[in-house]
């Protein structure tokens, strides 16, 4: 599932290629035909991102909610557009550019009244200059959950998924398993900027990079990390690979339906 970067990315791009200007809209599938009917043509105001949701806004109270799921992708080109293949959702075109939208959890057109209803059920997203550490502080300092958990709780914080939960607790020396409320506040105040500033390095280029340069696996001439997600990374998906710091095993287990990953001497149980 994409991370709260990637949704920020394309709240980016697409208000850099289609905002304040007409654009079509058409849902080839035939899903979302209705409300895109009603778009057809009109201006589309601004996008925006908060956590892992997509917002494209229409004048005063069209609003355009994306959530990409596990399958959804959302991607552009220039025109011109070639003919719909497959399960398109919804295409977007505009002076120079066409994004296509497929395999959504959500596409919907909603009111700005029910964007600001879904929004308040969110947690805290650290990509905005709205969000506030001291509300996520507050929800895990008084949970006996684990942090695995909490971090991955969209009502708690927003956009963090499981690659950014990885690698901020394996950054903080923090075993997944700790329960909210045996954090201590003053880990907590270095972890949120911490968040902060790799999220908005993924934005930045477009990919998850945590490790230091002293821990860059290329430096001692060793290959780096290869696979879909892209970027150098501690512990997310190397399960059975030494640390990059200690050189123990990283570990593996399930947790809550998703994969936690983690190593044993850099993050000791507590």
């Amino acid at each position: 599932m994409p991370e709260g970067h990637t949704l920020h990315r394309l709240a980016r791009l697409h208000r850099r290629l289609f905002a304040r200007r007409p654009v079509s809209v058409s849902s080839p599938q035939g899903r979302f035909a209705g409300s895109a009917a009603l778009l057809d043509g009109q201006v589309l105001t601004g996008a925006e991102a908060h956590g892992k949701h997509l917002f494209h806004r229409y004048g005063r109270d069209r609003v355009v909610h994306v959530h990409l799921g596990l399958y959804g992708t959302f991607a552009d080109n220039a025109l011109p557009a070639p003919e719909p293949v497959g399960q398109l959702r919804m295409r977007l075109v505009g002076e120079t550019h066409f994004a296509d939208l497929r395999g959504p959890t959500a596409c919907e057109l909603i009111t700005s009244a029910e964007a600001r209803a879904l929004r308040a059920r969110l947690g805290p997203d650290p990509l905005r200059r709205d969000a506030d550490p001291d509300r996520v502080w507050e929800r895990i300092s008084r949970s006996r959950s684990p942090l695995a958990t909490l971090l991955m709780d969209q009502t708690v914080v927003s956009g963090v998924g499981n690659v950014y939960r990885a690698e901020l607790l394996f950054r903080h020396g923090l075993d997944p398993q700790l329960p909210g409320r045996a954090l201590d506040r003053a880990t907590w105040d270095e972890m949120w900027p911490d968040l902060v500033a790799l999220m908005r390095d993924g934005v930045r280029v477009g990919r998850i990079d945590t490790v230091a340069p002293e821990h860059d696996p290329r430096r001692r001439g060793e290959p780096g990390r290869k696979d879909r997600h892209g970027g150098e990374v501690y512990v997310y998906r190397r399960a059975g690979l030494p640390c990059l710091v200690c050189g123990s095993e990283v570990r593996t287990a399930a947790h809550a339906a998703r994969n936690l990953f983690w190593c044993p001497t850099c993050q000791p149980d507590r």
